[in-house]
């Protein structure tokens, strides 16, 4: 694998050899596996990601059964805020739906980063700041919309996951049941028939 975080880095700002070399050192891009755990409900997020290539969710265990919150596809910025800045126990799970090539940052190497250059800490304020606001619209909508206007908006803002993601990890991101999101799919269809 011969990508760098620098020639993804180098997209949004320059770089010079210098910065080139530290952010390459200090963050590292790593294969993981479907089905492996990067955070687990009461540990401590050590370390935040950005998704270069796969799909990760997030989830939490209520009452006995799994409720999806997120997912994170290529281009997004996964992080569990609250224990990573907070050094305090994550309430969910961060979990790879698909083989995944992640950029790797601990904690004590991106207070090293923005010491050395603080250029990077206004680049890392901007994704997060962009991820805030996909997790306010998401709250809303689930606040705001029942399920089947929830999924009508997921098949017109986020088609691809319609694709790549089990059926039974969309219901939960809804909100229902699989058997309610085959109904639900089932009406839309009817409904478009011509």
């Amino acid at each position: 694998m011969g990508l760098k975080i620098s020639d993804l880095i180098a997209k949004e700002m320059p770089l010079s050899p210098e910065e080139i070399e530290v952010v390459n050192t200090l963050i590292p891009i790593k294969e993981f596996k479907k089905g492996q755990l990067l955070l687990k409900e009461g540990s401590i997020a050590r370390e935040c990601y950005f998704n270069i290539k796969g799909c990760v969710r997030s989830y939490q265990i209520i009452n006995g059964e799994e409720r999806t919150t997120q997912f994170f596809v290529e281009g997004d910025p996964i992080a569990s805020l609250l224990s990573y800045l907070n050094k305090s126990p994550a309430n969910h799970y961060f979990e790879c739906i698909e083989d995944s090539v992640l950029a790797v940052l601990r904690f004590d190497d991106e207070q090293k980063l923005y010491n050395q250059y603080p250029k990077f800490e206004a680049l890392c304020r901007n994704s997060i700041e962009q991820e805030f606001g996909k997790q306010q619209e998401i709250l809303q909508n689930y606040l705001t919309k029942n399920p089947e206007e929830r999924y009508l908006m997921l098949q017109e803002n986020r088609p691809e996951l319609l694709q790549r993601v089990p059926q039974y990890h969309l219901a939960t991101f809804l909100g229902v049941q699989p058997e309610s999101l085959s109904r639900i799919r089932k009406r839309i269809a009817h409904r478009n028939k011509p």
